[in-house]
């Protein structure tokens, strides 16, 4: 393969919402993200496992309960205190936290039906 024009990462998550204002405030006050305009830009190079672009088959239930053709995943610092902050402002969980060699995760779905899946990096990749 040659040095130019490859895929470098992840340059955004796009989704549609029928009340995109609703949706970021959302985000802002239950998940923390710093918003502006346009959204919210994460930098974590350097780290492995910056971002992961993966499709699903058509029919996964990996996403469930949401319908939603896309689901989310947030690299998280502090994966408890953040659930805690989610169930203070009235959020639900979706089941139980589970522990990888690589990592701690756990799932919600936001206002709109999107599921986001949480992740706490706690080990490298082999």
């Amino acid at each position: 393969m040659t040095d130019r024009g490859r895929i470098l990462g992840l340059g955004g998550v796009f989704i549609k919402s029928p009340d995109p204002d609703r949706l970021k405030a959302w985000y802002r006050d239950v998940l923390g993200l710093a918003l502006d305009d346009y959204g919210v830009t994460f930098s974590l190079t350097g780290q492995d496992g910056d971002q992961v672009w993966s499709p699903f088959a058509a029919d996964t239930t990996y996403f469930a309960p949401s319908t939603r053709e896309v689901m989310l995943n947030f690299r998280v610092d502090d994966l408890d205190a953040l659930i805690v902050r989610i169930l203070a402002a009235g959020g639900e969980m979706q089941g139980d936290v589970q522990e990888e060699p690589y990592g701690k995760f756990a799932w919600l779905v936001d206002p709109d039906g999107t599921k986001i899946e949480l992740w706490q990096q706690t080990g490298g990749f082999e």
